[in-house]
């Protein structure tokens, strides 16, 4: 596929008083290709936001790097690691690069926006959230699953938006703290009444739990066990007696009376309003997992991503 190539105006010198060199007239399309590596963090993820192959990604860095004669990324077994100077390079051509494409994307409609995340948080809270937007004529593409895979296919250019239960590890994506989301100890009232007792503590709580079946979507329990971590103070002795493959599942078999579990409290709160749920046991300061935002770079562009965004952080003060 032949490539347009279009020159820019005069630069000024990308590393001024450090003896590089920066060309007069640079190729429009290599600078681009650049900034989307520098922001992917790898060639591979780069490629599909460029609409681009993978070698013809490669090739363009290195021929942006033959013209200014420095190296810019060393290679690493995943991805790549910018150079001082392609810090500072990407400092320079960022914004104008970034107002360029705002100017050629503004006669045309906005993309849809491409959000993801855990699936029961999108059903309860983001999409509701949403509805004013769409309304307004904000188009979403909605993905559901688990944090990491998310996150690589954001980097992939798949996503815009992620909201992930953990902050993304590495660089290249940058993330904000969303909300804070409770985690409760939860069974149906039939267990509930069979576990009551008026001076049952902790100790007392923890045996008995060991005798009613524990439900989770996970067999190594991760909510559980860090539940039990913070609040007990103490390893889970627990053996799941029901796992299923979403938290959704793990509410709809609890309110069947299939055992308890721990939930989170946007997912179990109209559950435990109606009575349909019991709250076993009410700590001070009930576990918290921080919700976070991560915005793929390069989106600023689209301004329902900005929309969505900004609606979002909004929405999450009420969470």
């Amino acid at each position: 596929m032949e490539v347009m190539k279009t020159r820019t105006p005069d630069l000024p010198d990308a590393a001024a008083g450090t003896g590089s060199r920066f060309p007069a007239h640079a190729d429009l399309n290599l600078l681009r290709t650049f900034l989307a590596v520098y922001r992917a963090g790898t060639f591979t993820a780069a490629a599909p936001t460029l609409g681009l192959s993978q070698p013809t990604v490669t090739a363009q860095i290195r021929t942006l790097e033959q013209q200014t004669g420095r190296e810019l990324f060393t290679r690493l077994p995943r991805g790549v690691e910018p150079t001082p100077y392609a810090r500072e390079l990407a400092g320079r051509i960022a914004a104008p690069l970034d107002a360029l494409a705002t100017l050629e994307d503004s006669g045309a409609s906005a993309a849809p926006v491409h959000l993801a995340g855990p699936s029961e948080l999108l059903c309860v809270r983001v999409l509701p959230a949403l509805v004013p937007l769409v309304a307004e004529g904000v188009e979403l593409r909605v993905t559901q699953g688990l944090p990491e895979p998310l996150l690589e296919e954001m980097r992939a250019g798949r996503h815009d938006l992620v909201i992930a239960t953990r902050r993304p590890r590495g660089r290249g994506l940058e993330s904000l703290p969303l909300a804070d989301e409770e985690y409760l100890l939860v069974a149906a009232p039939a267990w509930a009444e069979r576990l009551a007792a008026p001076s049952r503590g902790e100790d007392g709580l923890c045996a008995a739990l060991r005798e009613v079946p524990l439900v989770t979507y996970a067999e190594d329990l991760p909510i559980v066990r860090r539940y039990w971590r913070n609040i007990f103070g103490r390893q889970l002795a627990h053996r799941a007696a029901v796992t299923v493959p979403n938290l959704y599942a793990v509410l709809s078999a609890v309110n069947a009376g299939a055992g308890w579990s721990v939930l989170p409290r946007s997912l179990c709160q109209e559950y435990l309003d109606s009575g349909r749920l019991t709250l076993l046991h009410d700590p001070e300061e009930p576990p918290l997992n921080t919700l976070f935002l991560v915005q793929r770079p390069g989106t600023e562009t689209n301004p329902d991503v900005l929309r969505v965004r900004d609606r979002l952080r909004t929405a999450a003060r009420d969470w």
